[in-house]
């Protein structure tokens, strides 16, 4: 009879502290890989790697060699990539859903000890896609309280980002003051494009009779076209 093919899936290890987590109880090194060690072999899945980051942050993904060797590991073999927890593998949810993006497109998994996250199963891959849509909406959120915050400021004179062109920043930090010299440039330019006139001539045109920009730098037509187009939404 012909020899019976080896099923046995598959997992990487990756491991992390920080200096300060090293002296932690439960996050150590030899912690986290017992931890990974005793769900592979209760999972029946061979351990055929274990990547380390000591004493590194849990930064940027692209900064931490140990962690981009598991995820080329874990994607080459489609196996399951294991940590004791997100805090080990990613700063955000944000790097998480990317890192499992990731996996997911090379056919590989995700294994969180502590968070119980485990794409090896429908149900691991309903929590992990609903942490996708949790990630979204808050985001969504910011987006919206951010833009609501910028109305509000705009109504009330106050400056949102930069000082734009035709005004001046009051002494309280906050409150735009129109700016006369600039005012007048900004009709300036209003009445040169009525009359037709290109951004590239009006911007010629303020050149020759001394205006200066907001920041000393040359007139261009697509500055131009931004204070136009800032009147008009603000008219």
């Amino acid at each position: 009879m012909p020899d019976t093919e080896n099923t046995t899936m598959e997992a990487i290890g990756y491991l992390r502290v920080s200096t300060e987590g090293q002296a932690m109880e439960g996050v150590s090194l030899d912690a986290q890989r017992a931890k990974i060690e005793a769900w592979a072999l209760l999972n029946d899945y061979k351990l055929i790697a274990v990547h380390v980051d000591a004493g590194l942050s849990g930064g940027k993904a692209g900064n931490r060699p140990g962690l981009q060797a598991a995820l080329a590991d874990a994607c080459k073999n489609k196996a399951a990539l294991v940590v004791y927890s997100l805090s080990r593998l990613a700063r955000s949810t944000r790097d998480t859903l990317d890192i499992g993006a990731k996996l997911e497109r090379a056919g590989a998994d995700l294994v969180s000890l502590s968070e119980k996250i485990d794409t090896t199963t429908a149900a691991g891959k309903m929590i992990f896609r609903l942490m996708a849509v949790m990630a979204e909406f808050e985001r969504d959120q910011i987006s919206e309280r951010t833009s609501a915050a910028m109305q509000h400021m705009r109504a009330q004179g106050k400056r949102v980002g930069t000082v734009p062109f035709g005004f001046d920043l009051a002494s309280d930090r906050e409150t735009l003051t129109p700016n006369a010299t600039e005012q007048d440039a900004i009709r300036m330019m209003k009445d040169l494009r009525a009359n037709g006139e290109s951004l590239r001539a009006i911007a010629t045109a303020l050149h020759a009779r001394g205006v200066a920009t907001k920041t000393g730098k040359t007139w261009t037509a697509e500055v131009i076209r931004g204070i136009l187009a800032r009147k008009e939404n603000a008219a």
